[in-house]
């Protein structure tokens, strides 16, 4: 019995630590939930070596819970600080001068989620950024059946434009895609030019309402299958911006370890101790890699913003906290209640005409009643009837 209760007890343990653990994960950005690519029956992906890129066996390095040692301070590389070349976009300006915060908009599936907790930690309200979720989970450019990215961030954005926009899509596009009529296995030439048309559209669009437009690639995956087709949708989307002039964001070579391999553990850029980067799906990425990964696009957003402040006035101050709104709520209002109205329910029908209040007519004269006929008598009186005197029975009475 005790040791029954033993067991019990080390079980019920074991599932709140864990439970524990997962919260606590998701807590700090970990995506628990995993998003499961499907192939329609698209080309063999190639070895990541094939690409130039580093990768092949022994893709993984480390995974959750085994942490591997220290290592010297800045021994991996870091995403660079670039400053941002491209012309400063009039609404941003006119933003600054007003006061308004910069407003910028994260636009994706659950990894954009990451990646707009990363950038609300790294550009505070108070230094003057606004920083909006937009993303969605389960969402891409090949599920435009399911919800057609364009039409539902138009509308979104129609009251309220963002400044700048992030986009982080592409771990829910590994499958085909339908258009036209048709159904284009994945990275095929059709499928590249289905997906090319919308996402430069959406691209229009953001841009239409005075963005400046960045797009973030996909870190390196645990899966070496999973990771192959990532490269290959990374360079097609690094090309395709590039003819967009939209800034690509590299992320792979930040996600890896000094051997080019998938690591869940990374060295701190500051004191070189382990930490946890990527969640346990080995797509997603815990908090401190989504911070990681994003250092060097906060950094470039930093520069473009200052730019617009010096455009704005020299000099000028990042614009101030501006408070939200208090809510008023107006008093209630007493309302007197409401007598129902009475109807009669027979309103609708005829009215039966009154009795006249006239004396009633009277009643017609009879003149007096004769003998019957006798051929209506019975036969024992028919004699009698005939008589002269039978129609006055009283006359022998005198």
């Amino acid at each position: 019995m005790r040791a029954g209760l033993f067991l019990f007890d080390r079980t019920a343990v074991l599932f709140l630590g864990v439970a524990a653990g997962a919260a606590i994960g998701y807590a700090f950005g970990v995506r628990q939930q995993v998003e499961v690519p499907v192939a329609m029956g698209g080309e063999s992906a190639p070895a990541p070596e094939a690409l130039g890129l580093p990768g092949g066996p022994g893709n993984a390095a480390t995974v959750p819970g085994e942490k591997p040692p220290e290592t010297k301070p800045g021994a991996l590389p870091q995403p660079p600080v670039v400053a941002e070349t491209r012309p400063i976009q009039p609404g941003i300006v006119n933003a600054i001068a007003a006061g308004r915060p910069v407003r910028i908009g994260v636009f994706g599936d659950s990894f954009g989620d990451g990646i707009w907790s990363a950038l609300y930690n790294q550009l505070s309200r108070k230094s003057g950024y606004q920083v909006i979720k937009y993303s969605q989970q389960a969402t891409g450019f090949t599920r435009y059946k399911t919800l057609n990215l364009e039409e539902h961030d138009r509308t979104r954005l129609a009251s309220a434009p963002v400044d700048i926009a992030v986009i982080s899509f592409g771990a829910n596009d590994m499958m085909g895609v339908a258009d036209g009529g048709h159904v284009y296995a994945l990275l095929t030439p059709n499928w590249k030019a289905a997906i090319a048309r919308r996402v430069t559209s959406y691209v229009a669009m953001l841009r239409g309402q005075g963005a400046i437009v960045y797009w973030v690639g996909l870190p390196k995956m645990r899966e070496a299958a999973y990771d192959a087709d990532v490269v290959r949708m990374n360079a097609f989307y690094r090309d395709l911006m590039g003819r967009l002039g939209v800034a690509f964001i590299e992320t792979a070579p930040y996600s890896v370890d000094g051997e080019g391999r998938y690591a869940a553990y990374l060295p701190d850029p500051a004191t070189g101790k382990p930490q946890l980067m990527r969640a346990n799906d080995g797509i997603h990425m815990s908090m401190n890699g989504y911070i990681r990964i994003t250092r060097g696009l906060s950094g470039r957003i930093r520069s473009y913003v200052d730019q617009a402040r010096g455009r704005a006035g020299d000099g000028a101050p990042p614009p101030p906290v501006v408070a939200p709104t208090p809510l008023v709520v107006p008093p209630p209002v007493k309302v007197a209640p409401k007598v129902p109205k009475l109807e009669d329910p027979l309103a609708d029908l005829p009215e039966t005409p009154r009795a006249s209040k006239a004396p009633p007519p009277p009643e017609p004269v009879l003149p007096p009643a004769r003998g019957a006929p006798a051929d209506l008598l019975p036969p024992d009186l028919r004699d009698e009837a005939t008589r002269p005197d039978a129609a006055r029975p009283d006359a022998d009475r005198r």
